[in-house]
């Protein structure tokens, strides 16, 4: 295995895992609150117990996934730490704007953060794992409009 296949493998993969679990996942619980109370920061708080405990579970599952022994994955302790990182920036991210008391603006500026997101994922696949940029950012998009419906239609309840 190259040294590129190692890197890719054992750092960028879990990290691209990390971001795009933090990124989606994290999506509908925020997103429900602000939009079934209308409180910014209710949305700010749900939106850091969620990045953190999927950043915590992302990592365990990871690092419990396999040992790296016999897939070369590498040491699942480091694996476990990018992933769950990743997680957690992809989640915290698009909670941040909800620091914002206004209703209208934090919401404006939060879907602004995760149309970057996704662009920064279909990015990042492109770069590293040479898929097409136009066919990531659908498949990125068509995850997240789909955590989008079900979040607006449960807090919209």
């Amino acid at each position: 295995m190259t040294d590129r296949h190692v890197f890719l493998l054992q750092r960028v993969q879990p990290a691209m895992t990390g971001l795009i679990d933090g990124s989606l996942s994290t999506l509908a619980p925020i997103f429900a609150i602000v939009l079934h109370t209308h409180n910014t920061f209710n949305a700010f708080i749900a939106g850091v117990a969620t990045a953190i405990g999927a950043g915590i579970s992302m990592a365990f599952s990871e690092g419990l996934s396999d040992t790296g022994e016999l897939t070369g994955r590498g040491n699942p302790f480091v694996r476990g730490s990018i992933t769950g990182v990743g997680t957690f920036l992809g989640g915290i991210l698009h909670t941040l704007p909800f620091l914002i008391s206004s209703y209208h603006v934090a919401l404006s500026v939060a879907i602004g953060v995760v149309a970057f997101e996704l662009l920064a994922l279909a990015w990042l696949r492109w770069r590293f794992f040479e898929t097409s940029f136009a066919r990531s950012f659908a498949s990125v998009t068509l995850g997240g409009a789909a955590i989008v419906g079900v979040s607006a239609a449960l807090g919209s309840a």
